[in-house]
């Protein structure tokens, strides 16, 4: 299980963000569609302590194709343990899911545009997501940490790439995007 280092920010200029994406990879970026369904038990004990268990269907230049993966509780504000596998077949596992005494909870679309970038000499993945219920635009900046003690350097990466894309502290947000979409809803 390695541990997602992340942040997020709602972005108050998202052309000029996009336009030193593009500058700083060399490319115009992976445009991808991500379905995700969100599951918990009927009693909500896995939101309850801030994990997560979700379905993604993504769709793409490469194709379609369907992960499972499992978040732990933060292990800061951005920062979760994660385990994702690839799914041979999403109604099967859906069904599975369900069988196991799962619910949905939740579903909903991200309109994602990917950028791979290096800071540090880590792998970063750059994420611009528009979610269709949700005003603004937002900014995911990512890399894998092997363990906890990874971690603090990993987020410093994450902290910089942030910042030279010229993202403001005050842009980011904690705030997940299942908890906004359910308010949206209501």
């Amino acid at each position: 299980m390695t541990i997602e280092a992340e942040l997020k920010a709602r972005v108050r200029e998202p052309v000029e963000l996009v336009a030193r994406l593009t500058a700083a990879a060399g490319a115009a970026g992976r445009v991808e569609v991500y379905r995700d369904v969100y599951f918990d038990r009927p009693g909500g004990e896995l939101g309850a302590v801030g994990a997560e268990l979700r379905v993604r269907t993504v769709t793409g230049p490469a194709g379609m194709r369907t992960v499972l993966t499992y978040k732990g509780a933060a292990l800061d504000a951005g920062s979760k343990p994660e385990t994702e596998t690839l799914v041979a077949d999403p109604v099967a596992l859906r069904a599975i899911l369900r069988g196991s005494g799962l619910v949905e909870t939740i579903a909903f679309e991200k309109r994602c545009r990917n950028w791979e970038l290096t800071e540090d000499g880590r792998p970063l993945l750059a994420t611009v997501v528009e979610v269709p219920e949700l005003a603004g635009v937002f900014l995911e900046v990512e890399t894998p940490a092997a363990d906890a003690a990874e971690l603090p350097s990993a987020l410093a990466a994450v902290r910089r790439a942030v910042r030279r894309l010229g993202v403001a502290d005050a842009e980011l947000t904690t705030e997940l995007y299942t908890d906004a979409v359910a308010r949206a809803r209501e």
